[in-house]
């Protein structure tokens, strides 16, 4: 492995850490001497990257640090592709747009080579079971979960009994049949999930809720058995 390669290495195992780590798996994970480790976190961080920690207590990489699409192996291009190409067939269509374009400003710095294997891709995502309509906007129930807003829905579940929910919204999941909305219940004092296409905006946002979204989120995947790496 090149040293390039070995940063880039680095780079990508410091991302997948939310915690600080420490050197020696570090090293371990990366098959070099702590020696070699120190070294290269200490050219990352003289290219700008926000590494923080010291030998014997861990390493973290905060956010902040970009690294260049150029980078990317044909592995992670061929990802990338088909990433976008699932939430064209399964997001909302402002959604698929955005994926669209993201995918647009990959290509358009990519070394020709690469650019090359992105267009020619021959990843595909084939149609799925047609999905129901609908009743509020995807958009703005996710400018509701970034801001973390209380709101008031009506919401008619697979028995057609309906009931005024005051949710808490912290995720918007995707699913082959259905759009979801992951929320706190206040009615039933637990996590719920709602349809998209059963649910009816009454009210919001009406105000933050008390909790963090990904506090909601780390509480929710551990009710469910769900483990965090898998967030």
């Amino acid at each position: 492995m090149s040293r390039s390669e070995r940063l880039l290495s680095l780079l990508q195992v410091l991302r997948r850490h939310r915690q600080p780590v420490s050197g020696a798996s570090l090293a371990c994970e990366l098959g070099v001497s702590l020696r070699t480790l120190y070294r290269d976190i200490a050219t990352l961080q003289a290219q700008g990257a926000n590494i923080e920690g010291e030998a014997g207590v861990g390493y973290v990489l905060r956010p902040g640090y970009m690294l260049p699409p150029l980078m990317f192996s044909r592995e992670e291009i061929e990802a990338l592709v088909l990433g976008a190409r699932l939430v064209g067939q399964r997001a909302d269509p402002e959604l698929a747009l955005s994926a669209r374009d993201a995918l647009s400003k990959i290509t358009d710095v990519l070394p020709g080579d690469l650019r090359d294997e992105l267009t020619a891709s021959t990843l595909f995502a084939g149609p799925g079971l047609p999905l129901p309509e609908d009743r509020v906007d995807l958009a703005r129930m996710r400018q509701f979960i970034r801001s973390e807003q209380s709101l008031r829905i009506a919401y008619r579940d697979e028995k057609g009994e309906a009931s005024e929910r005051l949710i808490w919204p912290f995720a918007l999941t995707f699913f082959l049949g259905a759009r979801v909305v992951l929320a706190w219940c206040t009615l039933r004092n637990d996590f719920r999930s709602f349809r998209t296409d059963r649910m009816d905006l009454l009210e919001g946002p009406i105000g933050r809720y008390p909790k963090r979204r990904l506090q909601l989120l780390r509480a929710w995947a551990e009710q469910n058995g769900i483990p965090e790496r898998m967030l």
